[in-house]
């Protein structure tokens, strides 16, 4: 695991350091329907890749990049808008997907918050924070990984409280250390073989997807 530890330690250096992004423009608040945030992946800063498809209605600005600082600026500014937004539209049911490093964040977020937030519930794509079972955690459970990527990214777990939550991992390293893809995988698309249509998912989604198989 050398090489994996080496990739996300030059994904880090790369990133150059903390960056401020402005969260994109919230719309009116339209309190019917579901209301579905999301949080995109390494380099997405603004939730706005090209992947993402689908009733979509706040993404979450933040520094994209895979550091524990970064992801804790990600956990809060998704608290904030989520908050708000429960605010104007109390009875509004929350949907918080999130894809690599912003499933990270939206892990970290339901984690801190299960307690105190309800109507709400999450998809996690590509989890590097996922616990193992079946097969190995994520690459934040790594400790080759851990030191190098800092809390709140660092770790892996499922901590969930009651909210229902969905965790989709396909042949991923990110995932899933033993991933039979591995590094060539992740470099070669592997990480990116997922619906990304967040209308695919439903408000009570809950289990894994594991490898094409669902697990309750």
């Amino acid at each position: 695991m050398k090489k994996l530890a080496a990739l996300v330690a030059g994904l880090v250096a790369a990133a150059g350091g903390v960056y401020v992004v402005a969260a994109p423009a919230a719309t009116a608040d339209d309190c019917g329907g579901t209301y579905t945030i999301v949080v995109g992946g390494t380099g997405d800063n603004d939730s706005n890749a090209p992947y993402w498809s689908g009733n979509i209605s706040q993404r979450v600005g933040y520094p994209a990049q895979p550091i524990g600082i970064n992801a804790r600026q990600g956990v809060n500014e998704l608290n904030r808008l989520i908050r708000d937004h429960r605010n104007a539209c109390p009875g509004q049911h929350v949907k918080a997907v999130g894809f690599s490093l912003g499933a990270a964040v939206v892990h970290t977020w339901v984690t801190e918050n299960w307690q105190t937030f309800d109507n709400v519930n999450a998809v996690l794509i590509a989890d590097p924070k996922r616990a193992a079972g079946p097969e190995n955690a994520g690459v934040a459970g790594h400790p080759a990984v851990a030191p190098v990527i800092g809390a709140p990214l660092a770790g892996a777990d499922n901590f969930f409280g009651n909210v229902p939550v969905l965790t989709l991992c396909t042949d991923d390293i990110i995932c899933n250390l033993d991933a039979r893809s591995g590094v060539p995988g992740y470099i070669w698309g592997a990480h990116g073989n997922y619906n990304f249509n967040v209308d695919a998912y439903s408000d009570d989604a809950r289990g894994q997807w594991f490898n094409g198989v669902f697990i309750p």
